[in-house]
């Protein structure tokens, strides 16, 4: 498993999470944990920066088209 791979089901996991928060009426912590998503998706648009990312090509190798 690759590093941009992992960041991407780790996003998808937590989005779950956050859908599962809001089928069962948890709307404050999902709404907290969806804002954290959407400002680490800017800040990542913005600066070219995620802190999942980095931290994940640090433990996993990166993918075959990173190589390129």
């Amino acid at each position: 498993m690759c590093a941009e791979s992992m960041q991407r089901i780790l996003i998808a996991c937590v989005l779950g999470i956050i859908m599962g928060l809001f089928a069962v009426g948890k709307m404050q912590i999902a709404v907290l944990a969806q804002t954290f998503i959407i400002i680490m998706m800017l800040v990542w648009a913005f600066t070219n920066f995620c802190p999942s990312l980095w931290f994940f090509k640090k433990v996993f190798p990166p993918c075959p088209w990173e190589n390129r």
